[in-house]
């Protein structure tokens, strides 16, 4: 079965940065987009970043220029580069996929900025 294990959250300071990483099997990773979503207390989980199978990347206005999604297809593996984090990226980090029509999550990755 597909399994998406996220890490790489933890506290850090506003202005500092993280690196997350998704790390999948029980599916074809290099043949598969990759996403990573976010979810705040109290708000409805929006799409972060995503990157394609032939890598395009695409970002939510709000951490472009800051984070960077990428892939290592050799380590079934994508991550999420957060750099100058803001206290408003406080969330927990899920990596998702679409496989056979179904739609997986990790488990998520909490992630909080303090001042």
């Amino acid at each position: 079965q597909v399994q998406l294990v996220e890490s790489g959250g933890g506290l850090v300071q506003a202005g500092g940065s993280l690196r997350l990483s998704c790390t999948a099997s029980g599916f074809t990773f290099s043949s598969r987009a990759m996403m990573w979503y976010r979810q705040a207390p109290g708000k409805e989980r929006e799409l972060v970043a995503s990157i394609s199978v032939g890598e395009s990347t695409s970002y939510a206005d709000s951490v472009k220029g800051r984070f960077t999604i990428s892939r290592d297809n050799a380590k079934n593996t994508v991550y999420l580069q957060m750099n100058s984090l803001k206290l408003e990226d406080t969330a927990v980090y899920y990596c998702n996929t679409v496989w056979r029509g179904v739609v997986n999550w990790g488990q998520g990755t909490q992630v909080t900025v303090s001042s």
